[in-house]
């Protein structure tokens, strides 16, 4: 059975961190491609970054680079997302997704085949 559940967002001030998890069965976590999207009402679902099964690289959309780090963790089934520099702007709804795909990295939610629920990052300026 794949299950994807996210925890720790919250409402922080612009600057803050936080520290999104991500508990995945097994089989979704050993999935080729794990990612973080968000979802604010105004825009639409973007990628914020992703993390290949294979080696462990890492991919990050250009609005979160240098501020927010994907990372793993193998032995608990968990992919995390640290956030530091947090802005008004990152505020949107987080969700953990699973590509099965063996392909390259994509940053379109539709390639993404197994879904969390989401976790709501809010952050006051």
């Amino acid at each position: 059975q794949v299950q994807l559940v996210e925890s720790g967002g919250g409402l922080v001030q612009s600057g803050g961190s936080l520290r999104l998890s991500c508990a995945a069965s097994g089989r979704a976590f050993s999935m080729p491609t794990l990612g973080w999207f968000r979802h604010a009402p105004v825009k639409e679902r973007e990628f914020v970054a992703g993390i290949l099964w294979s080696d462990s690289s890492e991919y990050y959309a250009d609005d979160v680079k240098g501020r927010f780090t994907i990372s793993r963790d193998n032995a608990q089934n968990t992919v995390y997302l640290q956030m530091n520099s947090l802005k008004p702007e990152d505020t949107a709804v987080y969700y953990c997704a699973a590509d099965r795909r063996l392909a390259p990295t994509s940053r379109w939610y539709g390639d993404y085949d197994y879904w969390g629920q989401g976790t709501q990052v809010t952050v006051s300026s």
